[in-house]
């Protein structure tokens, strides 16, 4: 392994360590030797861990993927209409039909986010090219006029507390079982990395790309394909969490450059542990009682995003 790889996967490895043995039960150094403990760690710790972390690496990347096809540094799915579009299908599902299996929540969801990347995408294709933080802007309303809406017909609904667990993200419910279908966003995740090269080349820009011999629609419908069923799967399993699709790449673009296959791996694993780091911190900061990671990486990634907006470019002179 390459040195400079080496401390970032012993902080992932630490962290993944350190959520196996934090929770309302106490795990000391000797619960590898307890039954008790190792059934506790099977069925409840060791899920819950790598649903973090399944849930990071694909929610940063997603963020990632748009941010290329939008040619746009300040979006990223939960604010830009994917994932309140998702909860929007999730929604619809639950009242149009009460019954229905986990892989029609999930199948019309990821329908419902896509509908609404492809409609964000088309807003954004109509504003000025010399104005790119109307871009943000759109995002935000549009982000908002959706998330409005999911509020209104739960409310009216009587299903807004349905509505709250979708639009904040917690793991406090993930144990074996009831966690596997993130292994899609896994799988999503691997798959964008062989698309890599094609997404650098179409956040060029349709023309360019065209020149390129690229077929630019083609590979825009692949990178909202994976943006749309990654954050349904995420908002269908554990919720939403804000900021990890729009802090994370950020952050490791202005430590790697641009390059989509250069930096994927890396925006991957430093998504994965950043959430760890916050569910983690959710677990102890009200301990035993545990505060919604949505909420803490809300405030992380506020200051994360205001330190952005604000810091010099590292290659800056």
């Amino acid at each position: 392994m390459p040195a400079r790889l080496v401390w970032p996967a012993a902080a992932l490895l630490a962290l993944a360590a350190g959520s196996l043995f934090t929770g309302v039960v106490d795990l000391g150094p000797g619960a590898l030797r307890d039954p008790e403990a190792l059934r506790l760690i099977w069925i409840s710790r060791w899920p819950r861990t790598l649903a973090v972390l399944l849930t990071g690496a694909s929610m940063a990347v997603a963020g990632l993927i748009l941010q290329m096809l939008a040619r746009n540094r300040f979006v990223e799915p939960a604010t830009a209409g994917t994932g309140q579009a998702a909860a929007l299908g999730i929604l619809g599902v639950t009242l149009l039909w009460p019954g229905a299996p986990l892989w029609a929540q999930m199948g019309l969801s990821s329908l419902a986010a896509l509908v609404g990347s492809v409609v964000f995408l088309a807003l954004i294709r109509q504003l000025p090219p010399t104005r790119p933080l109307l871009v943000p802007l759109v995002a935000l309303i549009y982000g908002g006029i959706l998330g409005a809406g999911v509020d209104a017909i739960g409310w009216q609904f009587d299903l807004l507390q349905y509505v709250a667990i979708w639009t904040n993200g917690e793991f406090s419910g993930v144990m074996r079982g009831r966690y596997e279908l993130l292994w899609l966003t896994g799988a999503l995740t691997l798959l964008a990395y062989l698309y890599a090269d094609r997404f650098t080349i179409a956040g060029l820009g349709r023309d360019a790309a065209t020149g390129l011999g690229l077929n630019h629609g083609r590979v825009v419908a692949a990178g909202l394909l994976i943006v749309s069923i990654a954050t349904a799967v995420t908002v269908v399993t554990i919720g939403t969490i804000p900021f990890v699709g729009l802090v994370v790449p950020n952050i490791v673009s202005r430590m790697a450059g641009d390059n989509l296959r250069a930096t994927l791996p890396g925006t991957a694993a430093f998504g994965a542990g950043l959430v760890l780091a916050c569910d983690i911190a959710a677990r102890l900061l009200r301990h035993p009682y545990e505060t919604p990671v949505g909420t803490i990486f809300g405030v992380v990634g506020a200051a994360l995003f205001l330190w952005l907006l604000h810091a010099k470019p590292r290659h800056a002179r």
